[in-house]
């Protein structure tokens, strides 16, 4: 099961500073991806990627990117895990959101 790119996406409480502080450490911005108007940016360094959101989450969330969130989402479903926010739809673009064993959030998000 392929999971896709993986980011974290950080909730900011100032994303002109937090900006500036991840540019600092070498990440560079995804300029066609969000924006400081829109309160959201996506950032890489390497093969690291982080969003930062101001205003969107209450916490930080791990991030999978998949070609297929409704079967990651069958497969966990079938281990008996619970689903805090399930897919819609039958295709094109969908998330879910489940946590796991400590409470950490965790978000499958297919963009196509």
């Amino acid at each position: 099961m392929e999971l896709g790119q993986f980011s974290v996406s950080l909730a900011v409480k100032d994303i002109v500073k937090s900006k500036a502080f991840y540019e600092d450490l070498g990440f560079v911005t995804h300029e066609e991806c969000g924006g400081i108007e829109d309160k959201w940016l996506i950032l890489q360094k390497g093969e690291v990627v982080i969003g930062l959101f101001q205003d969107m989450f209450d916490h930080n969330i791990l991030t999978f990117n998949p070609k297929d969130a409704r079967a990651i989402e069958a497969h966990v479903k079938g281990k008996g895990h619970e689903i805090e926010t399930a897919t819609t739809g039958e295709s094109g673009p969908a998330h879910f959101i489940m946590k796991d064993p400590d409470g950490n959030v965790i978000m499958f998000d297919q963009h196509q």
